[in-house]
């Protein structure tokens, strides 16, 4: 041993030091955030990557950095999964019903829930054929509030996603829906479902799909963090694991953020008490 200290140039003493030293503050509070960041980068099936899992930690108390949380997941070979990038042309969209623009006007961000929602439709592959799935997401909470999935994507698909977000609104007020241009979204039924249900429909303006970036934004997410990672036998396989994805692992965490925001919030809001 003190042949390699020399060949080192570290001294004896300090290298018996070193090796009997017991763990500082610091090292036992890294070892119970890795114990975390294991745990919860195994209930997401490895999808969480540095960001989303610092938000995720931030949402439980915990005041660790970003560049901390990078650090162990990288030193650990921790690591979400990477965005695809893809190319491809946008079919001509038709023209939309008369009366219908663009009430979005791409302003994401709702204060209130059920004022603002979009909708779409996007393709799953299987062994079987392919699979549609078609979501209304609030733009306050980021809550899935309806879906439907099915091997057609007609317009009875997205009515069915419609109607399953309709039943679990609380108020009757009138609520902008924005979509794409497509055959589902400009049929008379989907039209009709809306005006009776008071939802102004929005539409995409044409090879625009910056204007839905909110729905596009979270089927990115489902296929990075879960499609593109999984083969699918049948349909019915897939369609467990989507519902899986949007109401066991998505909404959930929509859930606590959106609570972590009202305790922030009332604390604020909460009037100081003055003593005498």
């Amino acid at each position: 041993m003190r042949l390699m200290c020399r060949c080192l140039k570290v001294s004896p003493s300090g290298y018996y030091e070193w090796s009997g030293r017991s763990a500082s503050p610091r090292q036992l509070d890294n070892e119970r955030l890795l114990t975390r960041i294991r745990a919860m980068h195994e209930d997401s099936r490895g999808a969480l990557g540095a960001p989303r899992m610092h938000e995720d930690l931030a949402e439980e108390g915990e005041t660790a950095s970003l560049n901390r949380v990078a650090r162990l997941m990288a030193k650990n070979g921790l690591q979400g999964w990477p965005r695809k990038k893809r190319r491809g042309q946008r079919a001509d969209p038709g023209l939309p019903p008369p009366g219908v623009s663009n009430l979005l006007e791409r302003d994401f961000d709702a204060l209130e829930p059920e004022t603002k929602w979009v909708t779409d439709i996007t393709e799953i592959a299987t062994d079987e054929g392919k699979l549609y799935l078609c979501v209304v997401i609030d733009l306050f909470s980021k809550l899935v509030i309806g879906w439907s999935m099915h091997h057609r994507q007609d317009r009875q698909m997205v009515m069915r996603a419609v109607e399953m977000a309709i039943w679990q609104r609380q108020g009757g007020w009138s609520v902008i829906l924005h979509s794409d241009r497509g055959s589902q979204f400009r049929s008379s039924d989907y039209q009709r479902l809306l005006t009776k249900n008071t939802l102004l429909c929005s539409m995409s303006a044409p090879g625009h799909c910056g204007d839905n970036a909110a729905c596009e934004g979270f089927f990115g997410m489902l296929k990075r963090e879960r499609v593109h990672r999984t083969k699918y036998a049948t349909l019915d396989i897939a369609k467990a694991d989507l519902f899986n994805y949007i109401e066991r692992f998505h909404n959930p965490r929509m859930r606590r953020r959106v609570a972590k925001q009202d305790q922030k919030f009332s604390a604020l809001s909460k009037p100081s008490v003055e003593t005498g």
